[in-house]
């Protein structure tokens, strides 16, 4: 009776192991000096997701779930990064030209050397973010819109009635 018991657990424990874990993933996703150029990644979950020098010129990142993720050094010229969460992302020492953040949430963000040229920001959430006082003079100048994630001004979120 001992051995049939035995020879049940082990059945058991062999289903468990096949059925269940190929559904976890035990990795981060790492895109860390790729040149992914025009790749469309619209409306994924890319929370905690690297991409150390990562070259996303003309790449679809709208509608994404990008919270706590690493953009360090990233090129997002022409990017499209539209009603994204960006929440807690370094984006320290990107290059942000023609970027589109339209309705993106970028609360506790951390992007004080990022470069931003031509960069759209209507319904952008920047609560928390510590920009340089230049940029956030050069926002200010066309920031408009509400966050429909946060329901959060964009001028407001800026602080532009206090520089």
């Amino acid at each position: 009776m001992k051995y049939y018991l035995k020879m049940r657990l082990i059945i058991l424990t062999v289903l468990i192991i096949v059925l269940v874990l190929p559904f976890r993933s035990f990795a981060a996703l790492d895109y860390g000096k790729q040149s992914l150029v025009g790749v469309d990644f619209s409306g994924a979950d890319l929370k905690g997701a690297t991409f150390y020098l990562t070259d996303l010129q003309d790449a679809n990142l709208s509608d994404c779930e990008l919270q706590n993720a690493t953009l360090y050094g990233a090129k997002l010229k022409d990017t499209n990064l539209s009603n994204s969460n960006l929440r807690e992302v370094t984006l320290d020492s990107a290059v942000l030209d023609g970027t589109d953040l339209s309705n993106t949430n970028l609360e506790d963000s951390f992007a004080y050397s990022t470069q931003f040229e031509n960069v759209k920001i209507k319904g952008a959430d920047f609560t928390n973010v510590f920009l340089p006082k230049d940029i956030v003079r050069k926002f200010c100048e066309s920031a408009s819109g509400t966050n429909p994630f946060t329901n959060r001004d964009t001028r407001e979120t800026l602080e532009c009635d206090y520089i």
